[in-house]
């Protein structure tokens, strides 16, 4: 995912091992303000990252998964990840599953890329798992696991960080926040129009395969070409029932209010290919594009409203 650069105010950090550049359309306004504002959104990025990382060893979703078989009381935002990855589980029959860590460290996803350290699960060997084995209780915000698991929030814990750092932006006149392919734009760019939004050509990488013109909402893609796996010739979007990486699609790219549920979304819809992606995204009255594996191409009809002319 690409994003047009202008002359707004513009700042870059690297959290969850990936660049997130925040730009603020803002011709006039206070620049000391606008560093304290977006140093306040940085700043979720990195509360997201200790909550919920499956690299640290300390984070609250590792601590989570080593106590099994009693009901845990977690904070609201971890709360909130599991909570929205355990509905998309549900809505798909397990394409997007939070209980499939175990597989990402076997497919070589297991390197803490702030100290570079080995970090696997301790679970018991030939144990298993999914997110049938997760008990959610809303009233009293705890959860409870059924069985050893590993945890991962991938899918769903770098959107949450953007929805929570545009808070922070909030009353501006336009901003956008890209987080590696996970983007939210609000208001308009310097220019007073849509915010453009490039999608990458999955196998031309130099090209683009759309333009979009984006305000007031999320954009994310997911596609095999981001992540190869450091053990094998696969990437990270994982099929949790073969443990493999999912074949039917190249890209997906998902437009959603949200940019926790056009993560998930988008993410899901990989995993299912483009027929039930398609179907999945029409039904949750989102609007998306989907490049199947030979290349084809399926977009719900909404997504014309985007195209940029």
């Amino acid at each position: 995912m690409i994003q047009e650069l202008t002359r707004g105010y513009l700042q870059t950090r690297v959290f969850m091992d990936t660049p997130v550049v925040i730009e603020i359309s803002s011709p006039g306004h206070d620049e000391a303000d606008l560093a304290t504002r977006t140093e306040r959104a940085f700043d979720w990025f990195a509360e997201v990252e200790r909550r919920c990382s499956r690299f640290d060893e300390n984070s609250e979703l590792r601590m989570l998964s080593r106590r099994i078989g009693e009901p845990i009381r977690v904070s609201t935002l971890l709360f909130s990840a599991l909570h929205l990855a355990l509905n998309v589980a549900e809505l798909t029959g397990g394409a997007l599953d939070p209980a499939i860590g175990r597989a990402m460290e076997k497919s070589g996803f297991r390197t803490n890329y702030l100290t570079g350290e080995d970090v696997t699960s301790q679970l018991p060997a030939g144990s298993s798992g999914s997110y049938r084995d997760i008990v959610v209780d809303e009233d009293a915000q705890t959860v409870t696991l059924r069985r050893p698991l590993s945890l991962d929030l991938g899918a769903v814990a770098k959107g949450l960080a953007v929805d929570l750092a545009a808070q922070e932006l909030g009353g501006l006149p336009g901003f956008v926040i890209n987080a590696g392919g996970d983007i939210l734009a609000r208001g308009f760019n310097p220019d007073g129009e849509p915010w453009r939004i490039g999608i990458r050509h999955p196998r031309r990488h130099a090209e683009l395969f759309a333009s979009l013109r984006i305000t007031d909402a999320a954009v994310c893609t997911s596609g095999d070409y981001e992540r190869p796996q450091p053990d094998g010739d696969g990437h990270h979007i994982l099929d949790p029932i073969s443990g493999g990486s999912a074949g039917a699609a190249v890209s997906v790219t998902v437009v959603a209010p949200t940019a926790m549920v056009a993560d998930a979304l988008s993410t899901a819809a990989f995993v299912l290919g483009p027929q039930a992606g398609l179907e999945l995204l029409n039904r949750e009255g989102v609007d998306g594009v989907i490049v199947g594996s030979d290349l084809a191409v399926v977009a719900t009809s909404g997504m014309q409203r985007y195209e940029s002319r």
